[in-house]
């Protein structure tokens, strides 16, 4: 009887644990993935634009269904480019795939499970991202990051720095997270185990009382039928035996009870301070996100237009160029037609677009998303310093421009691929990737101003009713 009331208190705690990891636990480690994310891609977006690496060009059409670490076997020097792109696209997508479609729960994430995420996580050792590491894809990006810091400007490299610092401390916090996650998973499976073998109607209670081996006997005799596939581990089947009867079994048990308490919340007023103006300014430091895959899009937008221009080469045409630039004279405006697609209406328009006037507008909203959205800046600070109404109004519009520019990139892509002569086509560069991480950004930053909005709105609601919401 004091087995069965010991087990019933342990199945008690184990699914008390359980449910404040799937409440709270988890959400952190999705979190801390969705950071380290967001840094890979500012990181993948610096390499492939210094031309360093050589993004994976199937990247867009590979479908990842689990998680599954990329390689890491030798790879010469003249491979090193194409090689750590497809292991970096490879390690970006699985990132991806983790933050937007794995479900993070107890029941998913096993001990199977997380020894994937782990194998996943040492693809690069972000805590040690030295030369000499001893791991040849670490080795190889660090080198790879120190050969684009030559000659770089300065707001560049503090982005590139405030990434790597970051992932950094995600994954050492990710590392430490997964460590205590194992530690569970192995008292759910012996929770599991008291649950579904120990509580079965054919379970013997009083012959598995008699001796350890009796014990080990009944469990093993019930242990495919109540547990269905689930593996059977020798060790942890071992450490329920002990826990109810080995000689200092008071202790185990003890210490174990202890391991799985959940600390109890406070039952009385906790005051919970919420920086409001930290939230919204949030929405800018993901739009901060932005100027290396925007840079990248200004390179190849340029280059395309230069694949059109020399489908335009006669003599005539060298020399209307050749005045104009002997004379200064400014070149006509260009002007492109593109079809505009709206997913929100479903509907789709022709657009004259002014090819040279829109690109000083893009490198302008670049250069004004790395002057104030990245925090630190002086101009992140300038910000920061205006009333929340004046930075909601500031963010509002970032997020409107940004929409619209979005929705003329993806057509001006379109315009491009179609546009060029046949033979010219393989000279297109597409922009599919680099719309897709800032379609993103732009995703994210509208969650958290709407996150903002819904917080400001029900504490204006709770203060009409004279409630704090900040007592919870």
């Amino acid at each position: 009887m004091e087995e069965n009331n010991f087990s019933q208190t342990v199945i008690e705690a184990v699914d008390a644990k359980a449910e404040w990891y799937d409440r709270e636990g988890l959400p952190d480690i999705l979190e801390n993935y969705r950071l380290l994310h967001t840094c890979v891609r500012n990181i993948f977006e610096f390499l492939s634009k210094k031309a360093i690496i050589t993004p994976d060009p199937y990247k867009l059409d590979k479908k990842i269904s689990d998680i599954n670490a990329p390689e890491d076997t030798p790879f010469t020097e003249n491979e090193r480019a194409l090689t750590m792109g497809m292991r970096l696209s490879d390690y970006e997508s699985n990132l991806d795939f983790l933050c937007n479609y794995y479900k993070f729960s107890i029941s998913n994430l096993n001990i199977g499970a997380i020894k994937k995420l782990v194998a996943l996580n040492n693809t690069f050792s972000w805590t040690s991202l030295t030369p000499n590491s001893p791991k040849i894809n670490t080795r190889a990006l660090a080198e790879m990051i120190l050969r684009g810091r030559q000659n770089l400007d300065g707001l560049t490299n503090s982005m590139l720095t405030d990434s790597l610092t970051k992932a950094s401390h995600a994954m050492r916090d990710i590392t430490e997270q997964l460590k205590e996650l194992t530690d569970f998973q192995r008292e759910y499976y012996k929770g599991q185990v008291r649950k579904e073998v120990m509580g079965h109607p054919h379970y013997s209670l009083p012959e598995a009382s008699a001796s350890p081996s009796a014990e080990l006997a009944q469990i093993k005799k019930i242990f495919s039928s109540a547990m269905g596939k689930a593996p059977f581990y020798n060790e942890l089947i071992e450490e329920i035996i002990q826990e109810d009867t080995a000689g200092n079994k008071a202790e185990i048990q003890a210490a174990l009870l202890k391991k799985l308490n959940v600390a109890k919340e406070n039952k009385g007023k906790k005051v919970v301070q919420v920086d409001t103006k930290d939230m919204i300014m949030g929405a800018l430091r993901v739009l901060g996100a932005m100027p290396p895959q925007l840079e990248a899009v200004q390179q190849k937008l340029d280059e395309n237009h230069e694949v059109l221009e020399s489908e335009h080469n006669s003599l005539m045409d060298k020399i209307k160029r050749a005045l104009r630039k002997a004379f200064n004279i400014p070149e006509k405006p260009l002007f492109y037609q593109i079809l505009i697609s709206d997913p929100v209406t479903d509907t789709k328009r022709r657009e004259k677009l002014n090819f040279q006037q829109f690109m000083t507008e893009l490198a302008t909203r670049t250069r004004r998303f790395a002057a104030a959205c990245v925090k630190g800046s002086p101009g992140y600070e300038k910000v920061q310093a205006q009333p929340e109404e004046k930075i909601l109004e500031f963010v509002n519009a970032q997020l409107a421009e940004s929409n619209k520019m979005l929705k003329t990139l993806q057509g001006l892509d379109d315009f491009f691929k179609q546009a060029a002569a046949p033979e010219n086509k393989n000279k297109v560069k597409g922009i599919k990737m680099e719309l897709t991480s800032i379609k993103n950004n732009i995703v994210k930053a509208n969650q958290v101003r709407a996150e903002y909005q819904a917080y400001v709105e029900e504490a204006e609601q709770m203060k009409k009713l004279g409630i704090n919401n900040n007592e919870i």
